[in-house]
C-alpha cells in the first residue's frame, strides 16, 4: 500500500500537478501564451488544490478515505486528459486547474489510508515515503521533457490511465476504516486544548512555509535561465536532480523520530531556505546550482512530511482532515508567494526576490510545535 500511495501521490502531486511548470516553455510555444497568462494559470492551479483541500478535510471527516481517494483520481484523470486534447488556452487551463485540484484530495485520503493500514510505530516512516512520491513524479516529467520535449500530450494520456489504476491499487491495498460518528469538525476528541487554538501555529508555519518556497517552485527554472544564462536542457536536467533528491524526504518520518518534530521542522524548512538562497546567489554556477537545487527538492518535501506528523500529533483522529488543513495553507502562501515574488523580481531583481523569499523560510522555522504536543497526541491515541 505505501508503495502504491507514493506512486499516487508522484502522479497526483509530481505529474498532474507540476507538470504544468516543467513543461511551460513548450506550452508557451504552442499556446502563444504571455507571461501574465502562463501565471494567472498557475495562480488557478493553486486555487483549485485549496478548494478541493477545503471541500476534502470535510468530506474525509463525513464520508471516509475511500471516497477523497475516489475523488482525487476522478479529478486527475479527467484533467490530465483534458489537457492532452487542448486546442485552445482557454481549454488548457480549464484541464491544469482540474488536475492540479487533484492532488488536494489525494494527501488527506492516502493519510487515512496509512494510519488504517500500517502498525502505529511504522506509520510515521510510511506516511513521510508516501509523501517523498512527489518527487519521482518531478523527476519523471523531467526525463519525459528531456527525452522528448514535443511530445507532452501523449504524457498526459499516460498520466490519466496511470492515476485510475494506482487508485484502484491503493484501494484494494487498504483497510478503510469507518468514519467515527464523533469524528466531526469542531468536536472534541479528548485533546487538552481548543483544537483550532493548537492549530494556529502550525497554519501559520505552513503559510510562511508556502510563500517561502514559491520562489523555486514557480521562478527557479527562469531565474536558472536569465540569470544564470544556463541553457534550457541544464535547467530540465537540475530539476531531475531537484525530483530524486526530493525523493529524500521519505527520511523525514526518521528524522521526526530521531529529532522529535521542533528540531525535525526548524532543520527541514532552514535547509529550504539555504537551498533557496544559494541557488539565486549560485545561477550562473551548474554544480553549486545544482547542489542547491537538490537540497531544496529534498528538504522541501521533508518539510511537507514534518507537516503530516505535526498534522497528527495535533489532532491523531482527524489526521487526514488537520492534514488538508495546513497543506491548504501552505498552497495558500505558495499562490500568495508566487505573486508577490513575481512583482518583487520586477521591481528589485529575481535574485533580491528570492532572498527574501529565504528569509520567510527562516522566520517559518521560528514557529515551533509546542513541547506539550506530542504528551498530548499520546495521550489522545486510542
Amino acid at each position: 500500500m505505501v508503495v502504491a500511495g507514493a506512486g499516487f501521490i508522484a502522479l497526483t502531486y509530481g505529474v498532474v500537478r507540476f507538470g504544468y511548470g516543467l513543461q511551460l516553455p513548450r506550452l508557451t510555444a504552442e499556446f502563444s501564451l504571455s507571461a501574465s497568462t502562463a501565471g494567472l494559470i498557475a495562480s488557478g492551479s493553486f486555487l483549485a488544490y485549496c478548494a478541493t483541500a477545503l471541500a476534502a478535510r470535510g468530506l474525509v471527516v463525513r464520508r471516509g478515505g475511500r471516497v477523497v481517494l475516489r475523488l482525487a483520481a476522478a479529478l486527475g484523470a479527467t484533467g490530465a486528459l483534458v489537457v492532452a486534447v487542448s486546442g485552445s488556452a482557454a481549454v488548457l487551463a480549464l484541464g491544469v486547474l482540474v488536475a492540479g485540484s487533484a492532488a488536494g484530495a489525494a494527501s488527506p485520503a492516502l493519510v487515512v489510508a496509512v494510519a488504517a493500514t500500517v502498525p502505529e510505530r511504522s506509520a510515521p516512516r510510511a506516511q513521510a515515503a508516501v509523501n517523498a512520491g512527489t518527487g519521482l513524479g518531478v523527476a519523471a516529467v523531467g526525463v519525459a521533457t528531456l527525452l522528448a520535449p514535443s511530445a507532452w500530450r501523449p504524457v498526459w494520456v499516460l498520466a490519466a490511465v496511470a492515476v485510475l489504476l494506482v487508485a484502484a491499487r491503493v484501494d484494494r491495498r487498504t483497510r478503510w476504516p469507518r468514519p467515527a460518528p464523533g469524528d466531526r469538525p469542531g468536536v472534541r476528541t479528548g485533546a487538552p486544548r481548543d483544537p483550532w487554538t493548537a492549530l494556529l501555529p502550525p497554519v501559520l508555519a505552513a503559510a510562511l512555509a508556502g510563500a517561502g518556497s514559491a520562489a523555486v517552485w514557480t521562478f527557479g527554472r527562469d531565474l536558472l535561465a536569465g540569470t544564470g544564462g544556463l541553457p534550457e536542457r541544464t535547467t530540465a536536467t537540475l530539476w531531475v536532480l531537484l525530483g530524486v533528491a526530493a525523493v529524500l524526504g521519505a527520511l523525514s518520518g526518521d528524522v521526526v523520530r530521531v529529532l522529535g518534530l521542533r528540531r525535525a521542522w526548524a532543520l527541514t524548512v532552514l535547509l529550504s531556505a539555504a537551498g533557496t538562497a544559494v541557488l539565486a546567489l549560485a545561477a550562473a554556477h551548474v554544480a553549486v546550482a545544482g547542489a542547491a537545487a537538490a537540497l531544496f527538492g529534498g528538504a522541501y518535501t521533508a518539510l511537507s512530511g514534518v507537516l503530516i506528523a505535526w498534522a497528527g500529533e495535533l489532532r491523531p483522529h482527524t489526521a487526514g482532515a488537520t492534514t488538508a488543513t495546513l497543506f491548504v495553507s501552505l498552497t495558500a502562501g505558495q499562490a500568495v508567494g508566487s505573486a508577490a515574488t513575481g512583482a518583487l523580481a520586477g521591481s528589485t531583481g529575481p535574485v533580491a526576490a528570492f532572498l527574501v523569499c529565504a528569509a520567510l523560510l527562516v522566520a517559518a522555522a521560528a514557529v515551533l510545535p509546542r513541547r506539550a504536543v506530542s504528551a498530548a497526541g499520546a495521550a489522545a491515541r486510542p
